[in-house]
């Protein structure tokens, strides 16, 4: 796969797999062997990515929203700045509905394999978004 290619994928995977919560999307494009290398050790796997969005973002911010602003590819890679916003309406890690406005900034290195997700590394606000909600 070239880098348009790659990018095309990944820019699918923010917009049908996160934002549509289209599972089907997610399994055609998860590799088998899948790691995520932020995750926890128990929770780094498809399983455990598949969860963060569809058992812990998506209800809790239920018009969730990904915004991308850049994608860098080379090789096997895919740099990606984006954010993920939504409103606060179902309870998020135990904090109730506020109905605040939110916004999750992300950088995610992707590394595919075979045009499917093979490794993720990842940083993001989620942890400054819990703190201002808990307030």
């Amino acid at each position: 796969m070239n880098n348009l290619e790659n990018k095309e994928i990944v820019k699918r995977f923010n917009e049908e797999v996160i934002e549509k919560g289209n599972y089907d999307a997610f399994l055609e494009l998860m590799d088998k062997d899948f790691i995520n290398r932020t995750a926890p050790p128990n929770a780094n796997g498809a399983d455990g990515m598949w969860n963060t969005f569809d058992t812990i973002l998506r209800p809790a911010f239920p018009d969730l929203k990904v915004h991308i602003y850049d994608q860098l590819a080379e090789d096997d890679k895919v740099v990606t700045r984006k954010a993920i916003t939504g409103t606060h309406t179902g309870k998020l890690l135990g904090i109730e509905p506020t109905g605040q406005e939110i916004k999750i900034d992300v950088i995610d290195i992707v590394r595919l394999k075979n045009g499917k997700y093979f490794e993720h590394w990842g940083i993001n606000t989620l942890q400054t978004v819990l703190s201002t909600l808990q307030k």
